[in-house]
């Protein structure tokens, strides 16, 4: 692994000498006729637009040899364009064997322990009173999937975008989900729990995650939810006299976890379980979106972040100092 400053850490007119890996690659063309290669770069903390023009040594050796996935060692200084950060490039080469560097080194990771993580999951699980949820559970969970899931990020790039961010997202909504079985009796709190484990597994074929997030031909063409109720309902077809109510609910819950017909959700929750994993989904991954825009789209010199597209807004840091929790996180 590289030793390099964080480019989220670097300023304008900052030197750049860093390998990066290469998360977006296209030829365009300027108006005046001429090819130039526009590249998204990025490391373990923020992602920066960058161009190699056609008068550097870069272009030609680049031009048919490089693509998204791959590493460079790239020389130059941190400019702006239209008031956001832009890398120019003076060189850029690729690696070298003996400099061992690899994709994964460039990959954003949860800061939560995973061994935590996992042991919190697997108890989780165990704690499932239902001998047929938890039957089933065990089942969809074995050594190769929980070995994805437990590597996934939840998403490209809104929340949880980072490796073992599935896992960490899933962990968060079974809390609040817990917490809401506390309050609220009615709710069945196997039926939800499982939910909650399942709603987003689908994610560990719908994104790639070796080389970047990206989404597979599988996930563009069926989505998460599909694939998790494929998967789920493949499984129950395995045992002997699984109920069919729950069966049935188990794939409601997946099938409505997204709220809204227009947020891709082929039906809204009709269930106590199905709204209240909802509304702890959302909680999870917007929480979790906007903290992360606070630290990597903050303005200059300023509590306030750009508007960011996603929010429908711009964000704002109080900065008040939070005594109540002493930076205490879910796996302290």
């Amino acid at each position: 692994m590289v030793n390099q400053p964080e480019l989220i850490s670097l300023v304008k007119g900052d030197p750049v000498d860093h390998f990066l890996l290469i998360r977006k690659f296209e030829i365009r063309t300027t108006k005046a006729g001429k090819e130039f290669l526009s590249l998204e770069l990025g490391d373990k903390s923020i992602s920066i637009p960058a161009n190699i023009w056609d008068d550097n040594a870069a272009f030609k050796s680049f031009r048919d040899s490089i693509a998204a996935g791959e590493i460079i060692r790239v020389k130059g200084s941190i400019d702006d364009y239209q008031g956001s950060p832009q890398i120019k490039i003076d060189s850029a080469r690729l690696p070298k064997p003996s400099e061992n560097v690899t994709p994964s080194d460039f990959l954003p990771k949860s800061r939560h322990d995973l061994k935590k993580m996992l042991a919190e999951f697997n108890s989780r699980l165990q704690k499932i009173n239902d001998s047929n949820i938890k039957t089933l559970l065990n089942n969809i969970f074995n050594e190769e999937r929980l070995s994805k899931y437990t590597a996934a990020p939840a998403g490209k790039m809104w929340h949880h975008a980072y490796i073992s961010g599935l896992i960490e997202h899933t962990l968060e909504i079974i809390k609040i989900c817990d917490l809401m079985c506390d309050i609220h009796p009615e709710i069945n709190r196997d039926l939800i729990i499982a939910g909650a484990m399942l709603h987003d597994f689908g994610k560990i074929e719908e994104l790639s995650f070796e080389t970047g997030f990206e989404y597979t031909d599988k996930g563009k063409l069926l989505g998460h939810m599909v694939i998790a109720s494929i998967i789920v309902n493949d499984e129950i077809n395995k045992l002997d006299d699984f109920p069919e109510e729950i069966k049935l609910n188990l794939i409601h819950l997946i099938l409505s976890h997204q709220g809204k017909l227009e947020h891709a959700s082929p039906v809204v929750p009709k269930t106590l379980e199905a709204i209240t994993l909802y509304h702890a989904d959302e909680l999870s991954a917007k929480v979790n979106a906007y903290k992360g825009s606070l630290e990597t789209e903050a303005k200059p010199n300023s509590k306030w972040t750009k508007f960011i597209g996603l929010a429908g807004t711009d964000l704002y840091n109080h900065g008040i100092n939070n005594q109540s929790s002493k930076n205490k996180t879910l796996f302290d």
